[in-house]
């Protein structure tokens, strides 16, 4: 049975000044430090026989593909199933004193953090992403896929190798990672994490 490595990365630093949840927004481009982390984590690559190269849609995510395009040969293809999360905060700063989530309006939302109730389920997003893997370890067959998405969706699949709860807390997925699945047929053998944009 031949040996398949499947990479999924998350893209580089957004440029959001405003420091909302931008999620699915459109519009939301690398910043000037994301594009040397997307240009860092192309190096990555150098050298891989990588026969699958995919983006989820979104701005981010395709302009931290490029530069692996550039050292790989590959052609970027787009899958809408590697998207990011849906996220009823889309839209909303969420983070420090003035979090608008805060408001009491939206506590509604928030009743079931294991779910999350304030959007896509991690089982959703998890069959998704599964679906997307086993797509791509098809297509690479022997060689080497990779699929630039998004943190959350990325952890759903970290957690369900690892046979973790898909529920969590804290999360290891760097802005530029690469999270490397071993696969033997449909199977994940052996699983990795690298930072090649740490330094940046």
């Amino acid at each position: 049975m031949t040996r398949t490595i499947v990479h999924l990365v998350r893209h580089g630093e957004v440029f959001n000044p405003k420091r909302i949840l931008y999620g699915r927004m459109p519009g939301y481009h690398l910043s000037s430090r994301g594009e040397s982390m997307a240009a860092a984590t192309s190096r990555f690559f150098e050298r891989r026989d990588v026969a699958l190269l995919v983006a989820s849609p979104l701005e981010r995510a395709q302009e931290t593909a490029r530069p692996i395009a550039e050292v790989t040969g590959a052609v970027v293809e787009t899958w809408p199933e590697i998207l990011e999360a849906d996220n009823k905060f889309e839209g909303l700063r969420t983070k420090g004193w003035r979090s608008q989530l805060l408001n009491p309006v939206r506590w509604r939302h928030m009743t079931n953090p294991c779910e999350p109730s304030w959007g896509e389920s991690y089982e959703d997003i998890l069959q998704r992403m599964l679906r997307s893997v086993h797509r791509a370890r098809a297509l690479a067959d022997g060689r080497e896929a990779v699929l630039v998405s998004h943190q959350l969706p990325i952890v759903t699949v970290q957690r369900f190798v690892q046979g973790k709860s898909l529920a969590h807390v804290s999360r290891e997925c760097d802005l530029a990672s690469v999270t490397s699945l071993v696969m033997q047929g449909d199977i994940v053998v052996d699983w990795s994490y690298n930072r090649p944009a740490k330094d940046i």
